[in-house]
């Protein structure tokens, strides 16, 4: 995924500005940022949902829009009706349908990485239940069953951990670096400075329409997070405190 000095905007207003970096295959890259500094812009553009007015945006080799089909995102807030009347299950195996296709019935091979991946967030004594009747964290949890079902070349992640237990956060963490190992690339956005010096290789930090990306260690520093963030407040991971030099 590479980012030529891309400037992403909506309806000619520059959102952010000159983005430059290129995330290698197997990488973890965070994207941190003040609220409105532009995340959830970097995460559509990545998807080609985003117009990008100057420079160019390569996924997976591709033109974003091109490389979709390989790539698995899980925002923040899920946008599937509650009401809907489908199991988990068959929420699940959504993210199979690259192999399935529409009409073709699910392989034993289909179920078990659908039985794995609800095993991965803890839900796997759920699977026929119907999703309406789950929590809102559960619900989310379901949606990281998906994307890790589908087994995708690129995984976005839009605050993943907020609303999982330690243990599933553990579980989960394993699984991504499993992914990674195999080849697949994970960008996470999230306010947790914690997490993005334990798991990720690389950030982009954005602050205001401008954007720092490179190794977080030397990213993360005290004076590009004052700049970014000011006095907000940023959220630790649990109780660990990261000190960036």
């Amino acid at each position: 995924m590479a980012f030529d000095r891309a400037t992403v905007a909506y309806d000619r207003t520059p959102v952010l500005t000159t983005v430059h970096g290129t995330v290698r295959t197997g990488h973890a890259v965070a994207v941190i940022g003040p609220s409105g500094a532009g995340k959830s812009t970097l995460i559509k553009a990545v998807l080609g949902l985003a117009p990008v007015t100057g420079g160019s945006v390569t996924v997976l080799g591709q033109q974003p829009a091109r490389a979709r089909h390989r790539i698995a995102y899980v925002p923040q807030t899920e946008t599937l009706d509650a009401k809907v009347r489908v199991t988990v299950t068959q929420i699940v195996l959504m993210g199979r349908y690259r192999w399935i296709g529409w009409v073709r019935r699910p392989t034993f091979t289909d179920r078990a990485a659908v039985a794995r991946a609800l095993a991965t967030v803890g839900l796997a004594d759920h699977s026929r239940d119907c999703f309406g009747t789950l929590s809102s964290a559960q619900r989310q949890r379901v949606m990281l069953a998906r994307a890790i079902a589908q087994q995708p070349r690129l995984l976005l992640l839009d605050e993943p951990f907020t609303e999982v237990d330690m243990l599933c956060q553990a579980a989960l963490l394993s699984t991504l670096a499993t992914m990674r190992a195999g080849g697949t690339t994970v960008v996470i956005s999230t306010r947790d400075l914690a997490l993005a010096h334990l798991t990720c290789d690389d950030v982009f930090l954005l602050n205001d329409r401008r954007v720092t990306f490179g190794p977080t260690a030397s990213t993360l520093t005290n004076h590009r997070l004052t700049a970014a963030f000011g006095g907000s407040e940023v959220e630790p991971l649990h109780d660990a405190t990261i000190a960036a030099q």
